[in-house]
């Protein structure tokens, strides 16, 4: 089974501060209703669309999203 994809990114957290994706990781920390169990695409991708403006740009999840699959 797939790990989830937050799961994926909170390796992320606490790293250097100007990294986007380390901003990215720590922010989702936070974010309460964010998807957690989910390791879809769309899903995720529908929830930051609409919820995750602390999200600077969606290419940053796109860049994440492809080393997790990457990894998975």
């Amino acid at each position: 089974m797939m790990r989830s994809f937050y799961h994926y990114l909170l390796k992320f957290r606490d790293g250097k501060k100007d990294d986007p994706f380390v901003r990215f990781a720590n922010s989702v920390y936070h974010d309460h209703s964010f998807p957690k169990s989910s390791a879809d695409y769309d899903e995720i991708s529908r929830y930051l669309e609409m919820n995750g403006d602390y999200l600077e740009n969606m290419s940053i999840f796109d860049e994440v999203w492809e080393r997790f699959l990457q990894e998975a």
